[in-house]
């Protein structure tokens, strides 16, 4: 977490949990905007005041009105605004002066319409920070509190599925999106406790959301759904919030591509931020990211039955070989162990049934159907004898049918309670009234059986992330560490600062002359690689001002002549400070970029082709300790390169770590001053690590070498 600005929050009670409200623009017509909130409080739970506000009638569907939120008699926690764009200004402010303490606004035509519409977002932002009125929207779809009954919304969905306390709070930026994801929840039997939609987030916005969720007690899953980010400190400070308090957070985040986030921008008003960043704060949170509705679905389901556990090798029964073999090609995609039976217990059930497949997947055939008791002995081996973490079973519809499957319910009754904290997920086709007999015996009822094995895997991501912890805090930042520069420094100075952080830099030469540099190449004693020292001089590589692998005095000479020269001629008015020789090495790249979403994010990557083709790099963002650093580096697909392939002496992944964390301690203390960092190469020997070359650009300033 970064120690810069601690996220401060206000509370959200009066919005989520309000016990008096009021329905500024409540219609007499329940199926209009401005009714059907209306009717949803006055004929559901919700069991505070409810106070119609219509300048022009006296009641609306049945209850006495008021002309304006003024004129409304006792204390309002709480608002829904259902009148034009125009007036929503003033109606807050009226609002404010009430002392209501929350307003959900549905209006539209704001900052996601025009200039106009954005001005006046402005000002609901401005009230909100002066009195402290809380505002969801505008150009949202509302929120829900199942518990209590209050429904400050105009989806239609509540009357398909009405709400019903759960343990799965939603938080959607997409009104749509988020009431088209509680239907197609509610219609699988998934409940859910709190849902809000935020709109174009003048004041609330979804991270606020996800933290409140992660200190309810009702709340055991968290499902979200953003498109772009606003406060990137006030998500990772949530997410840490919902990890410490191991609540699952499935988070569907789109605009991977370039067209997806274009879109995102356009219709939230808000920016997409940095994909690979993204994708560093779910590895550092734990969080499980999603691309479907059905995939966040199936892994809600799963999360509901509680297991979560703490080692990754599973088990998988089935019916049917080919879907074995799906199973097991799934299971190992997702990176699960996939571990066959101990040899005495496949001999002992090769004895219960001759014909059966008896390694991992174990095919019991549809013959043990015929006798349940053949799969209780199966599923007992399975989970006393095998040590798996998780099983998932696939019936298909054998098991969906009311005789078989309360049979089936019985006989392994006793092992489901034994290894409740074991999940397990069986892949049936069945009516929906059996399916919520499997479910209340703490099974997880998926069609598929890909499915069943991916969300088996999402529970073992969950239980192994909350196991590990957060790990080691980040060191302090050393007291005589230098701060990132204000303006355009050399490579000399960068290198300089960065050492002053703790970070180990190569030993290297300046030449000021052709004689000095032939001194560097002879102490050298090898091939050296060369480079123009101008702090006005970025792009060092396209000018010619960069030479590798030159060797031999007359080579480096001339070398020495050429970079100068070539210095001269594109940058006639540069400070040309020399030519630094040094050792010609190749290794990894650090670097950091200053996300404008989330600060100083860290890339490691291990150079060369791994980074320039095959993209080989992983992110985190600052600060971080020891043990984030480790799990950075083991991301990387050529990880064998670092601990010794083909013979070579393994390097010091250690010194690699220690380089990462106080370089992500020194982004975090500069985040301010810096628009990217790059150390390239930095060389992790058989023992210790060095940085070679360094380069810090300021913000505002164009960067490359």
């Amino acid at each position: 977490m970064s120690t810069q600005n601690p996220v401060v929050r206000r509370p959200l009670d009066k919005l989520l949990d309000p016990k008096s409200v009021a329905i500024i623009g409540a219609s007499d017509n329940h199926a209009r905007i401005g009714g059907r909130p209306l009717y949803y409080l006055l004929n559901g739970s919700f069991e505070g005041a409810v106070y119609p506000v219509n300048a022009n009638r006296e009641t609306v569907q049945g209850v006495k009105a008021y002309k304006s939120i003024l004129d409304v008699p006792g204390p309002v926690d709480a608002v829904v605004i259902a009148v034009p764009a125009e007036v929503v200004v003033q109606t807050v402010e009226d609002c404010a002066t009430k002392g209501v303490g929350a307003a959900v606004i549905f209006s539209s035509g704001f900052a996601e319409q025009d200039e106009r519409g954005a001005a006046w977002q402005a000002q609901l932002t401005e009230i909100s920070n002066r009195t402290g009125i809380r505002l969801l929207g505008p150009n949202c779809l509302g929120t829900f509190n199942a518990k209590t009954g209050w429904l400050a919304t105009f989806t239609t969905s509540v009357e398909q599925y009405p709400v019903q306390p759960g343990p799965i709070a939603i938080a959607s930026q997409s009104g749509a999106f988020g009431s088209h994801l509680y239907t197609v929840a509610a219609k699988r039997g998934i409940r859910c406790t709190y849902w809000v939609t935020t709109g174009n987030e003048s004041d609330v916005e979804l991270s606020e959301c996800i933290a409140y969720y992660a200190q309810s007690d009702e709340v055991k899953v968290i499902a979200v759904y953003a498109e772009g980010v606003r406060n990137g400190p006030g998500l990772r400070d949530a997410l840490a919030l919902a990890y410490k308090n191991n609540k699952p957070v499935i988070f569907q985040k789109v605009g991977r591509s370039g067209a997806g986030a274009e879109a995102a921008a356009s219709h939230t008003a808000s920016l997409a931020g940095s994909d690979a960043v993204y994708e560093a704060l779910f590895r550092q949170y734990g969080v499980f990211r999603v691309d479907s509705i059905e995939e966040l679905l199936d892994i809600a389901l799963a999360c509901q039955a509680g297991a979560m556990p703490k080692g990754n090798k599973i088990g998988l029964m089935t019916i049917s070989g080919g879907a074995g073999v799906q199973m097991a090609d799934t299971a190992e995609a997702c990176g699960l162990d996939v571990s066959p039976m101990p040899e005495d217990q496949q001999k002992y059930l090769k004895e219960l049934i001759p014909f059966a497949g008896v390694r991992n997947p174990v095919d019991i055939t549809a013959q043990a159907l015929n006798d349940l008791s053949l799969i209780k002995k199966f599923m007992e081996s399975m989970l006393d004898e095998g040590g798996y973490d998780a099983v998932v079973a696939f019936f298909t519809v054998v098991a969906g049918s009311k005789m078989l499957s309360e049979k089936l319910i019985e006989t392994l009754r006793d092992i489901r309670i034994k290894y409740a904290d074991v999940p397990m997920i069986l892949s049936i086709v069945a009516p929906e009234d059996i399916v919520r007999n499997y479910e209340a015996e703490g099974y997880t009822i998926l069609e598929d059986p890909a499915r069943a094995v991916r969300a088996a895997a999402a529970l073992i991501h969950f239980g192994t992330a909350f196991e590990r912890g957060l790990g080691t805090p980040p060191p302090a930042l050393p007291s005589n560490a230098q701060r990132a520069p204000e303006g355009i420094v050399g490579e000399a100075e960068a290198r300089n600062i960065l050492a002053s952080a703790g970070i180990p830099m190569a030993g290297t030469r300046l030449a000021t002359t052709k004689e000095e540099a032939v001194a560097a190449w002879k102490s050298i004693g090898g091939p050296t690689a060369m480079k123009i020292v101008s702090p006005e001089i970025l792009h060092k590589t396209e000018i010619g001002g960069v030479k590798l692998g030159v060797d031999g005095a007359e080579a480096v000479a001339d070398a020495f002549e050429a970079i100068m020269a070539a210095g001269k001629q594109h940058h006639p008015s540069a400070n040309l400070q020399g030519v630094i020789v040094s050792e010609m090495v190749s290794g990894g790249v650090l670097g950091v970029i200053n996300d404008p979403v989330f600060g100083p994010a860290v890339m490691f990557g291990l150079g060369g082709v791994f980074v320039e083709v095959l993209g080989d790099v992983t992110f985190r963002l600052a600060p971080f300790g020891l043990d984030e650093a480790h799990r950075m580096i083991n991301e990387i697909k050529g990880i064998k390169m670092l601990y010794g392939a083909r013979g070579a002496a393994p390097a010091d992944i250690d010194a690699l770590a220690d380089a990462l964390v106080k370089l992500s301690v020194f982004a975090d203390a500069n985040a301010d001053r810096f628009s990217s960092i790059d150390i390239n190469p930095f060389i992790v020997k058989e023992k210790g690590a060095v940085a070679v070359d360094a380069l810090i650009v300021p913000v505002g300033q164009e960067t490359g070498h």
